[in-house]
């Protein structure tokens, strides 16, 4: 499965890295990053069909995550990457928007990854 990762703490690659190490080398899971909004949609207009799932953090400068999530929404063609948005702040109102603009579910920083290992191992 390939994974689109976006966040703007760039010691996530390092964290999926490690967590994901026996994976990755079986080939189960491939990763991409990238460090903002901006960078992901970039990325996705050059790659239209290459992330199956993309998980993104909802508070980044610039373009948040909210406002990328509506955009892939809007601008990816069929058929869509599932998308899993990740915060640091349990807010509920947050979670409601994410999920009314498109989201398919709903991650708490800091990453349970043996939870995340399960979910990502259910969709592929």
């Amino acid at each position: 499965m390939k994974i689109l990762v976006v966040d703007d703490e760039q010691d996530i690659k390092i964290l999926f890295e490690q967590s994901f190490r026996r994976e990755i080398r079986a080939g189960a899971f491939t990763f991409k990053f990238c460090f903002s909004g901006e960078e992901a949609l970039a990325f996705l207009q050059e790659h239209p069909s290459e992330a199956v799932l993309i998980l993104s953090d909802i508070n980044m400068p610039g373009m948040s995550g909210l406002e990328l999530l509506r955009r892939i929404r809007e601008q990816t063609p069929e058929p869509q990457p599932r998308i899993m948005m990740i915060t640091a702040y349990g807010s509920a109102e947050k979670e409601e928007e994410a999920m009314r603009l498109g989201a398919d579910d709903f991650l708490h920083k800091p990453l349970d990854f043996n939870t995340l290992k399960q979910k990502l191992t259910e969709l592929s």
